[in-house]
């Protein structure tokens, strides 16, 4: 143990924690310093929205806070057959079942429905979550080439098994990037496999009304095993996790997936707080406008300041930087011009690719933006 702290501090991948005074927002205080935030999920800026936050208030007296039991026993309420009801609506999904975090439902999900003498093809960029839901399953497995359907379906092609298995996720959480979506389901339904899709950055930032990638998959579910994930912790601002499938699948879950049977059932307020922010995804277009303005602006100046950005369109930039430390003082700069933004290095990502993984929210001021990249210009160019 001791030698691997110190190997991590030596090669400059050491992971320390902050401590945010507050509420996640645009604008946070971290060891009395106030910054401007550019690391949050929260990218509809709904974490703090007083919207939700009477919803919840006025829900507290009524529900409390904790679940007191697991979903099974007495923990599950109303509202979470509510919301459970109401996504699976919104997405053209039959049914969903909520876990307490996206990545208790891959962890539990996947194993649930995959097995030994099962194969899983599996995105080489896939989140972690993702990666020990795979291993968890005991199912064979292979990694494809990322975002590479040519490579996917040649795997699935040699593959010999009771049941196969696609996963991936929508968008990208470290390079900002979507897959594409519809040559998968071919791929996924010429190989009579089941695409497994983690839609946790891709929920209310992308597809028709902020849909997500569900605008793309509910056309094929009828024809095409199709199980889709998505998360409350990001564009929604709360926690939580939803899996959304055939009746069948969820009525599966229900007796097998071990992250919901025996985990305390997520806080009735959390589901609460993730009703109010869908009727706002669904009922108020300024927010998505907001941060697609916001992203369209970052790209623009940044591409002018030359600044080594990737190809994403969504609200995660990353701006490549190569060598751990080179990043780690680029984030210390943007510290000290009052900007929070933190370095991304290996394992997250892979070797050689550390990286500012900037997040832009529809909360921030476009002013910001531009401060921002100036920061990041000056600092770059020192």
């Amino acid at each position: 143990m001791g030698a691997a702290l110190a190997e991590a501090r030596r090669t400059d991948l050491l992971r320390v924690r902050d401590a945010r005074d507050g509420a996640q927002g645009p604008t946070i205080v971290v060891d009395g310093q106030t910054l401007i935030n550019f690391t949050s999920n929260d990218y509809l800026g709904l974490a703090a929205d007083p919207r939700i936050l009477a919803h919840v208030a006025e829900a507290l007296p009524r529900h409390g806070f904790g679940s007191g039991a697991a979903a099974l026993l007495s923990g599950r309420s109303s509202v979470h057959a509510e919301l459970e009801r109401r996504l699976a609506a919104f997405t053209g999904f039959p049914a969903g079942l909520i876990f307490s975090s996206g990545y208790l439902a891959n962890l539990g999900t996947l194993p649930a429905l995959a097995g030994r003498g099962d194969f899983i093809a599996h995105d080489r960029l896939n989140h972690a979550s993702l990666i020990d839901a795979v291993l968890a399953s005991a199912a064979r497995h292979r990694r494809y080439a990322h975002g590479d359907v040519d490579n996917a379906a040649a795997l699935l092609a040699k593959a010999s098994a009771e049941a196969r298995f696609v996963v991936t996720e929508s968008v990208y959480s470290m390079d900002g990037d979507c897959v594409d979506l519809e040559r998968l389901v071919l791929a996924a339904r010429a190989h009579e496999a089941t695409l497994y899709v983690d839609d946790a950055h891709g929920f209310g930032v992308t597809g028709v009304h902020g849909c997500g990638a569900a605008s793309l998959l509910r056309r094929a579910r009828c024809a095409q095993p199709l199980v889709l994930m998505l998360t409350f912790g990001k564009a929604l601002g709360g926690l939580g996790a939803m899996v959304l499938a055939d009746t069948e699948v969820i009525d599966h879950l229900v007796q097998r997936a071990r992250t919901f049977v025996y985990d305390t059932a997520l806080p009735p307020v959390c589901a609460v707080a993730a009703l109010a922010a869908l009727d706002i995804i669904v009922n108020d277009p300024m927010p998505r406008s907001r941060l697609d303005a916001n992203i369209a602006l970052f790209r623009r100046l940044a591409q002018r300041a030359g600044l080594p950005l990737l190809p994403s369109e969504t609200p995660i930039q990353p701006i490549m930087i190569g060598a751990p430390a080179r990043a780690l003082e680029l984030a210390r700069r943007a510290r000290t011009a009052g900007f929070y933004v933190r370095a991304i290095r290996p394992p997250t990502v892979p070797r050689g690719t550390a990286r500012l993984r900037i997040t832009l929210s529809a909360a921030h001021d476009p002013q910001s933006v531009a401060d921002l990249v100036d920061v990041l210009a000056e600092a770059f160019a020192a």
